[in-house]
């Protein structure tokens, strides 16, 4: 179904965690973790996207804080969890059970799974793991981390839509390199001096970023850190396939929780995660409901999304006030 642009909803207002702290979770990582809304409201976990991007003041926005008790925290190598960019025990297997540690730590039976694009990916992960320990799952942009996916974003798709965006990103490579982009920038993105692979991180975070909107924003090019943590932990999972064990394992998930209900988000024009991808998840997950917003790209910004995300938090917290 199409969500329309009459009477959208925003964000709720800007709020603070009411808790933050950190989490050692092993290997020498340390996560950074807020909650926000109430101590004693309905669990949330919120999944960044990336790999490599981190949690950020608007995710906190998509939950009533009057109802919600919703915890985010940056995965590892990401954001405010340390050591910086590390590659060392970062696999999806290390982040799953960094998510099944937390709700652990935190004493929550339960929760709401909220996570777009390569928090998309998790979240299935997650639930396919850990059924019995979701609620449900409120899914954006979905990502399975397929190679076909992969080929669409890095090898022969998405620049016939954007060259301009693309000249930049495979410039800076020898003409050999260019039939394999992903595994020409994971080379560069593997050297250990984050000034040494600075200029390439940097393009990688700019090629994605100039795609996320139908404008296109930049955000993650200005940042030079962000854009380093991204595309080192992006070309490190994307050549690996997302640790998933098999191309396409994700699509197969919903045989573990298909008795869970969902929600899934996709902008219509999303040239990052296209919406093949999110009508083949819905037809594995008959008891998802996809809802397609018809003037949206990839990003979480985008008034579309933002509507679609807080209408679906907003129904959640109905449905699970009365369970």
């Amino acid at each position: 179904m199409d969500s329309t642009a009459a009477a959208r909803r925003g964000f709720y207002p800007p709020a603070e965690p009411y808790r933050v702290f950190r989490m050692p979770v092993g290997d020498g990582h340390e996560l950074h973790v807020e909650e926000c809304g109430r101590p004693d409201g309905i669990p949330a976990v919120v999944l960044h996207g990336g790999p490599g991007g981190g949690i950020a003041p608007p995710m906190r926005r998509f939950f009533d804080p009057a109802r919600w008790r919703a915890v985010l925290f940056d995965q590892r190598g990401c954001g405010r969890s340390t050591p910086h960019a590390s590659l060392k025990a970062n696999t999806t297997a290390h982040l799953v059970a960094d998510i099944e540690a937390l709700r652990t730590h935190l004493g929550i039976e339960r929760w709401l799974v909220f996570g777009g694009s390569w928090g998309s990916t998790l979240a299935l992960a997650y639930a396919a793991r850990h059924p019995d320990r979701v609620t449900g799952m409120i899914l954006r942009g979905v990502f399975l981390c397929t190679k076909a996916e992969l080929d669409w974003f890095y090898r022969n798709g998405a620049n016939a839509l954007f060259p301009d965006a693309w000249e930049k990103l495979t410039a800076r490579l020898p003409r050999g390199e260019r039939n394999n982009v992903l595994k020409a920038y994971h080379r560069r993105m593997r050297k250990s001096d984050p000034a040494a692979r600075r200029a390439d991180a940097l393009a990688w975070a700019e090629w994605e970023s100039s795609l996320l909107t139908l404008a296109g924003d930049g955000t993650a090019a200005a940042d030079p850190k962000r854009a380093d943590t991204l595309a080192r932990l992006e070309t490190h999972y994307f050549v690996n396939g997302g640790f998933l064990g098999r191309d396409g394992a994700l699509l197969a998930s919903p045989a573990r929780f298909k008795h869970l209900p969902g929600v899934i988000v996709q902008g219509r024009y999303d040239v990052v995660t296209p919406p093949r991808t999110a009508w083949a998840l819905a037809k594995a997950w008959p008891n998802a409901r996809l809802e397609v917003v018809p003037d949206a790209g990839h990003s979480a910004a985008e008034p579309g999304v933002v509507d679609a995300l807080v209408r679906a938090t907003d129904a959640f917290a109905d449905r699970l006030a009365r369970a």
